[in-house]
């Protein structure tokens, strides 16, 4: 009989070893989908700075011919932003502050 408890043995390592191998596979696939997506992402993330670079271009552009200070104006959004982080540390909410802010 110890050729049979070993036949049993070595059917349940062949068994686990395909198993895992199906599992070692899917996680292969997974691996290759992830991968590809981030090469997607980034991809849009590259056409959108791109396009967000093109887009500020020509808003300074127009700012510039309307004799509108660019810099100053970022300069405000800045410190305004820097406000709201203050504000929101001491109990108020984000939403609360963009109300406040569009009523202007």
């Amino acid at each position: 009989m110890p050729f049979g408890d070993t036949a049993k043995k070595l059917k349940k390592l062949s068994n686990t070893a395909e198993k895992l191998y199906a599992k070692m596979n899917d996680l292969v696939e997974q691996l290759q989908d992830l991968r590809s997506r981030v090469e997607n992402t980034s991809d849009q993330i590259e056409s959108i700075d791109r396009d967000l670079a093109e887009q500020r271009a020509i808003v300074e552009a127009l700012a510039e011919e309307q004799g509108v200070d660019v810099d100053g104006i970022v300069a405000e959004v800045e410190a305004a932003r820097a406000e709201e982080g203050d504000g929101t540390a001491e109990g108020e909410t984000d939403t609360e502050d963009t109300d406040a802010g569009t009523e202007e």
